[in-house]
């Protein structure tokens, strides 16, 4: 049996980016930070549960909203410091809290030289 992968925390004073992406269009949902405990409650409930780093507690993406995303797989990067998550989304699929899809919808201009 292969040992579980063990996710590295110390590297941002415990947490680690997580980005999420839509298991079915593949497109990037948006990105949030997880600590070990939230990264351990996403895996206990089968849903994305991040660490607010503003209010310092637990959040589950979608409690309020419906909008839960639910873990299809998990995967980390080579470094074992970042995770991605691709997910089905539940309720209406408005994932942004500007009722959006995606959060990444805000174009950055190229600079012209």
């Amino acid at each position: 049996m292969a040992d579980a992968i063990k996710i590295d925390f110390n590297k941002m004073d415990g947490l680690v980016p997580g980005i999420v992406q839509d298991a079915k269009t593949n497109e990037v949902l948006m990105l949030g930070f997880l600590n070990e405990e939230s990264y351990n409650k996403s895996l206990e409930s089968g849903f994305v549960t991040f660490w607010s780093r503003t209010r310092s507690k637990l959040w589950m993406k979608g409690e309020t909203s419906g909008n839960r995303l639910k873990i299809v797989s998990t995967a980390t990067d080579c470094d074992t410091d970042a995770l991605l998550f691709k997910v089905d989304v539940e309720g209406d699929g408005l994932v942004c809290h500007e009722g959006t899809v995606s959060c990444f919808t805000k174009d950055i201009a190229k600079e012209q030289k």
